[in-house]
């Protein structure tokens, strides 16, 4: 398959604190851009900072002794809280953060298992994605063997029901939860190839024979299954709008009219959509496939920071997260509203998380507390996470 943007930009883009964000695409875009935009993201960009400095010292007041956040069942709070402090653009190694930051990396290591997995009670694969990205974070050298080892526990989740490896199910090829929560969904899947794409080559050159993969077709097969495309996408209540669901015949959003087809179809959403474009970038799609083409227009007609188009004020914050490292991943510097005016996304979506954080430092979400959005701990975590994006791609 072809790529839709080099390797070593979805890399930087995710990990802009390991090595400078840095691309010739994006220094196009950049010197494309009015010298007053150019002027508007150096402050943008200084009050991202300080905005980021600030939440991360709410995130410092709730570590428990023991160098967790929130519930120790649930990994993925630490492993969130944890990157929040590592990419903070002024974290210093030696500062007085750095106590905490090795705290949390002792504890985090303490939670895998014998299966590679970094998990609590549930939800093992939302946390272990999350730990993977956290470790290679703050040092995949150093982290190699756990990662290697948390990596062959998010393969092992990858679905294949009915004969093996003939993707003939509509949940082959994706990921779930993992235990009781038995099929997959975009939300996990999206995470997980996250992980597994940034540290693909650590587990290439680890020297060790018959390395693990995940089977990349069958997950984009699966991630196609859940896009509102009929071109790609058989399922008898997809529409063909280009946004995507849940997962294959369902969507949190319910169902509408769809406006190209006048069937009633599952209405995709926007936190879904963006995690779908994120999916297509992992699997290195090229630009003009009719997937990356087809999200890219919903994108564009939906955008909006009002809410989570489709769901309302539900899932808004993991919306803005997965919005900002989609575009930064995929190169976009700008949308188009429809009416056809450019929209300098990152100045309006920084702007809008900015003017959101309380007093104390942190965000929670107060239009709906679905989907654990008034929990401050992981909602700060997303909104810092959302603002080092943005932050990492300015210039």
């Amino acid at each position: 398959m072809k790529k839709l943007i080099s390797t070593t930009l979805f890399t930087l883009s995710a990990l802009a604190p390991l090595i400078p964000l840095h691309s010739s695409a994006q220094e196009d875009a950049q010197k494309e851009l009015p010298q007053n935009i150019k002027g508007l993201h150096l402050s943008l960009k200084l009050e991202a900072q300080e905005t980021i400095k600030k939440g991360n010292k709410f995130l410092l007041s709730q570590q428990h002794d023991e160098g967790h956040w929130g519930d120790p069942r649930l990994p993925a709070f630490t492993a969130y809280a944890l990157r929040c402090l590592l990419v903070d653009p002024a974290y210093d190694p030696k500062g007085a953060s750095s106590a905490s930051v090795q705290k949390a990396l002792d504890w985090l290591l303490s939670q895998q298992k014998v299966d590679g997995g970094i998990y609590g009670k549930g939800m093992a694969t939302y946390s272990t994605a999350s730990a993977i990205m956290a470790l290679w974070v703050a040092d995949p050298q150093k982290y190699k063997e756990q990662i290697i080892k948390a990596r062959g526990f998010l393969i092992n989740q990858q679905t294949d029901w009915g004969v093996k490896g003939a993707n003939d199910t509509e949940f082959d090829g994706g990921i779930g939860y993992g235990g009781t929560y038995a099929h997959s969904d975009l939300s996990n899947t999206h995470q997980a190839l996250e992980a597994l794409y940034h540290t693909r080559a650590l587990a290439t050159d680890s020297g060790e024979e018959n390395v693990q993969e995940l089977d990349w077709g069958a997950a984009l097969a699966f991630v196609s299954r859940c896009q509102n495309l009929r071109a790609t996408n058989k399922i008898e209540n997809s529409g063909d709008d280009g946004s995507f669901v849940y997962f294959p015949g369902n969507s949190k959003a319910g169902e509408a009219v769809d406006s190209k087809t006048g069937r009633v179809a599952l209405r995709g959403y926007g936190s879904m959509s963006y995690a779908g474009l994120l999916s297509l970038v992992y699997a290195d799609l090229d630009a003009a496939d009719p997937r990356v083409k087809a999200v890219s227009t919903w994108i564009n007609e939906n955008y909006t920071l009002k809410e989570n188009p489709g769901l309302g004020g539900q899932g808004l914050f993991y919306y803005y997260h997965a919005m900002a490292k989609s575009l930064v991943a995929a190169n976009i510097a700008e949308l188009k509203g429809q009416d056809g005016l450019a929209i300098d996304w990152r100045s309006d979506l920084a702007s809008t998380v900015i003017n959101k954080q309380r007093e104390d430092g942190s965000w929670i979400n107060t239009e709906a507390s679905r989907w654990m959005e008034n929990d401050p701990i992981l909602v700060t975590s997303y909104a810092i996470m959302t603002l080092q994006q943005i932050h990492s791609s300015l210039n």
